[in-house]
């Protein structure tokens, strides 16, 4: 059973109930952060708690892409891409989710080049939908690691792509 979560946009991703913003500096040059970011293992290489990513539509991706992100094994999120800047920023909000309890999600991911390394800036933003009560994840430390985990895994994975290697 999937449940719909309404539209986000880039005003939500200000001002959201929940927002988890983490900023890491990869010594690698944009677009290799970028092929990290894009791969077919990205999320899953990332981060343990990110247990499967399915494209549902095909290459070249871009605006109106769609990918369905599992979580622990038990959360999928479908994601639809409103933005996509090649090696600069992508964009997307969630419009399904496998469980109830949200309302709203979207994530928003800018690179910034800084002499030779890149300025990762990745936003996750969350609202609950009432009555019924969020996920006890949204607001709690956990959820603090599981988005850091995911933004702090580019660039082990960054780092691979630069050097030509994959672990």
């Amino acid at each position: 059973r999937t449940f719909s979560l309404a539209e986000s946009d880039d005003e939500f991703l200000v001002s959201a109930t929940r927002r988890y913003v983490h900023t890491v500096t990869i010594p690698a040059a944009p677009e290799h952060v970028w092929a990290a970011l894009t791969a077919a293992d990205a999320l899953v290489s990332f981060s343990p708690f990110v247990t499967g990513m399915r494209w549902l539509t095909s290459s070249p991706r871009g605006v109106g892409s769609v990918r369905i992100v599992t979580l622990v094994g038990a959360v999928a999120l479908t994601e639809r891409f409103y933005r996509w800047d090649e090696q600069r920023r992508m964009t997307f909000t969630v419009s399904a989710a496998s469980i109830p309890g949200l309302r709203r999600f979207a994530e928003d991911v800018l690179l910034e080049p800084v002499g030779s390394a890149t300025r990762l800036t990745w936003t996750f933003a969350l609202e609950g939908q009432s009555p019924v009560r969020p996920l006890l994840w949204l607001g709690s430390p956990l959820s603090q690691r599981v988005t850091a985990s995911i933004a702090n895994g580019v660039t082990r994975r960054a780092l691979d792509v630069a050097a030509g290697t994959s672990r």
